[in-house]
């Protein structure tokens, strides 16, 4: 398929159309892509979602804001490392080694992301002595606005789509001798799926009863879904015979849902050890 090919959903009754993958124009000569628009927009309303929820997990927005030095830049470098390593040679990065760079073309990986964040969030915990599950639980949900919103640039991309199809959600685009193939578009597969998830974890947060839950909810609903989606994929990362991704969201369900019915099996939780409910339980000091 070429990158700048028109696409079409003729099952949502949308004809062909030819989407553009830059913006109309440049800033000191260099090409904007939209796959980076949609990312940085997608990021840039989950820290708005952020800083609208922090307090209800125990944290003012200058925590938050110091957790995300830490977090973003990791989550960036983890994400594009994940890529490059499995597609080390189908990705042209071992004849071309400094197209590594080239983040703004495309090919970063979720599950690098969420584990650079992670990392991210460890640290900055442990080095300013703060509770990681309320930071988690942010992310969880963070998380899930920017990948809802991010899988758009796949679709200025031309890519990430799945095996072809005849359903009636297909996407169509055109091969080098112009002719018509229909495909899976997992990337709005994905994009609904991360919407229905943030719509019921956000509504489910309010009544979470300890935290961290709200993360292990989301490990268990993404994993669920990519497992599914990863294995309509034409592209994915792969060891061997093994779809990396989907491995690895398999192996994220299960830990994440046998975790939370630990919990709620030995536990018994009832929001009393949350941070939020703890600060304010404290009495006020006088100034």
């Amino acid at each position: 398929m070429h990158p700048n090919d028109p696409i079409s959903f003729p099952g949502l009754g949308i004809g062909w159309f030819d989407p553009p993958r830059t913006l109309p124009f440049t800033v000191f000569g260099k090409e904007i892509y939209l796959y980076g628009v949609v990312i940085a927009l997608g990021f840039l309303l989950a820290i708005l979602y952020g800083k609208k929820r922090c307090r209800s997990f125990g944290y003012d927005f200058d925590k938050v804001a110091d957790a995300l030095l830490w977090a973003v830049p990791l989550a960036i470098v983890c994400a594009r490392i994940y890529y490059v390593v499995f597609y080390w040679k189908q990705g042209g990065y071992a004849d071309d080694p400094i197209s590594i760079l080239y983040i703004w073309e495309g090919g970063i990986a979720i599950y690098g992301g969420i584990i650079g964040a992670a990392i991210g969030l460890i640290l900055f915990s442990k080095i300013e002595k703060q509770k990681l599950a309320p930071y988690l639980d942010l992310m969880g949900l963070g998380l899930l606005i920017g990948q809802l919103i991010g899988r758009w640039g796949n679709f200025f991309n031309r890519e990430a789509y799945g095996a072809e199809t005849d359903c009636f959600l297909r996407m169509g685009l055109l091969d080098q001798a112009g002719n018509a193939h229909y495909w899976h578009p997992t990337f709005l597969y994905e994009s609904v799926w991360n919407l229905i998830g943030f719509l019921l974890l956000h509504f489910f947060s309010k009544k979470r009863k300890y935290d961290g839950q709200v993360f292990l909810l989301y490990v268990a609903w993404y994993g669920l879904g990519r497992a599914w989606i990863e294995g309509l994929r034409t592209d994915s990362l792969r060891l061997g015979p093994i779809r990396v991704s989907q491995l690895l969201a398999l192996v994220s369900f299960a830990a994440a849902t046998a975790l939370l019915i630990w919990i709620r099996v030995k536990k018994h939780p009832d929001g009393s050890t949350m941070l939020v409910n703890r600060l304010k339980a404290e009495p006020e000091t006088e100034s």
